[in-house]
């Protein structure tokens, strides 16, 4: 079951996107307003997209990836405002530096910080900061430093810092 070749029309425009990378996936969003006759090809090193919108603008994107993806667990979903390209990595765990395979980069791509994470540290950092805190808490039980304070004294604080 072959899909047809997506061609490109001659007066198209590509869409402008929005990517952020995760662990498994790389996530695209194609901003286009109410997209229709939306059309996806999604391959192991690129992706086509060809679509129109409310007015008929005709959008075509072919962008070839940084690295490979699986293709029979990727998957596309038209919204309203958006194309939303959920792409699962071959490699996980491996992050991208960038969408393409190119370095130069295209003036329609754009990351998208508000859902971008630098997840590559992400468990190392917390297992770090855990340790730390459990051989703290380790120490603060096994040090001899008796009862703890008593706090009562501190009740005059509040007028020094007029709270």
């Amino acid at each position: 079951m072959n899909k047809p070749k997506i061609v490109r029309p001659e007066e198209s425009k590509p869409a402008h996107a929005l990517w952020f990378d995760r662990k498994k996936y790389v996530t695209i969003n194609f901003m286009v307003q109410k997209p229709k006759d939306v059309q996806v090809d999604i391959q192991p090193d690129k992706l086509i997209l060809c679509c129109k919108n409310e007015t008929d603008d005709v959008y075509y994107n072919e962008l070839h990836f940084y690295d490979k993806v699986q293709i029979h667990d990727s998957r596309e979903r038209v919204y309203d405002r958006t194309i939303n390209v959920l792409l699962r990595k071959m490699k996980p765990d491996y992050a991208w530096p960038r969408l393409q395979k190119d370095p130069a980069k295209a003036s329609w791509i754009s990351v998208d910080f508000d859902n971008w994470r630098d997840w590559e540290h992400e468990e190392d950092e917390g297992k770090e900061e855990y340790d730390h805190y459990v051989d703290m808490i380790r120490e603060m039980a096994n040090s001899d430093k008796g009862e703890a304070p008593d706090m009562g004294d501190l009740s005059d604080v509040s007028e020094v810092f007029s709270i």
